[in-house]
């Protein structure tokens, strides 16, 4: 293991989450298994956890900010947790089992979740650029002043958090899409929500994680040394680089390492 190399690359990662707000651990994690040859599930289980403290400092600052949604954070953490901690007891049952390869099974599901997310947010960058003036469809608007806008809260939030809890992919980036699409925030309040509730649910997803003896401090810490900086210089570097040409080249390299992740382990 080259505990120089680690804290370079997870400060470069930092820095692309930081100017475009592309996930971390659609990063992190094949950087751990690729570069470094960790094991799927240790490199799941140490990205969680070092990812959990970038988006707690990030969530602090926006509640002090006052640039948040509250009550959107409110109803998706109480169905996030649990289903994170959910996909956590799925993986403790798994890793338990003779019968299954965990480090194969997490390998491919982690392109699938990687791709998924990102042919996602590539649709939507290429529609934004080509056909600025087309109008989509617009999606139903949870209403959280009513009992059945909070229950498909809480159940959207549940699924999205188990499948954070099973792969540590898509705690910011699924979540996104679900806070433009069905709860239509301001771009004032979007990114300090989706950072928010990421936080939250991140701190209990790593407890999980921590319970499974998967994590690896000695990857966890160089990787808070690098990232923590580079995010905070990223988010400086953000007014001022071009968003949709650099947008387009992270998820390029994204698409190839979930091709990597799903055909070629």
């Amino acid at each position: 293991m080259n505990y120089v190399l680690l804290p370079i690359l997870s400060f470069f990662v930092g820095i692309i989450v930081g100017l475009t707000g592309i996930g971390g651990a659609s990063l992190i994690t094949p950087m751990l298994i690729f570069i470094f040859q960790v094991p799927a599930s240790v490199a799941v289980s140490s990205d969680v956890v070092s990812a959990t403290l970038m988006k707690v400092i990030g969530g602090v600052k926006h509640w002090q900010q006052k640039t948040l949604d509250q009550q959107a954070v409110k109803w998706l953490a109480l169905g996030s947790v649990p289903g994170s901690l959910g996909g956590v007891g799925i993986l403790h049952l798994l890793k338990h089992s003779s019968e299954l390869n965990i480090n194969s099974m997490l390998l491919h599901l982690l392109g699938v979740m990687i791709m998924l997310v990102t042919l996602f947010a590539l649709t939507q960058l290429l529609l934004l650029t080509f056909f600025p003036k087309l109008q989509l469809p617009s999606l139903p608007k949870f209403d959280l002043e009513t009992k059945c806008g909070r229950i498909l809260a809480i159940s959207v939030g549940a699924v999205l958090g188990c499948l954070v809890g099973l792969t540590s992919v898509s705690s910011g980036s699924m979540f996104a899409l679900v806070l433009i699409g069905f709860f239509q925030l301001d771009a004032r309040k979007l990114v300090g929500t989706d950072i928010s509730q990421a936080g939250i649910l991140l701190l209990f997803t790593s407890l999980g994680h921590l319970s499974l003896g998967t994590v690896n401090w000695s990857l966890v810490l160089p990787i808070w040394l690098g990232s923590v900086p580079g995010v905070l210089i990223g988010a400086k570097l953000c007014q001022m680089a071009p968003q949709r040409p650099l947008r387009f080249v992270v998820y390029s390299i994204l698409m190839m390492v979930s091709w990597k992740l799903v055909y070629q382990v």
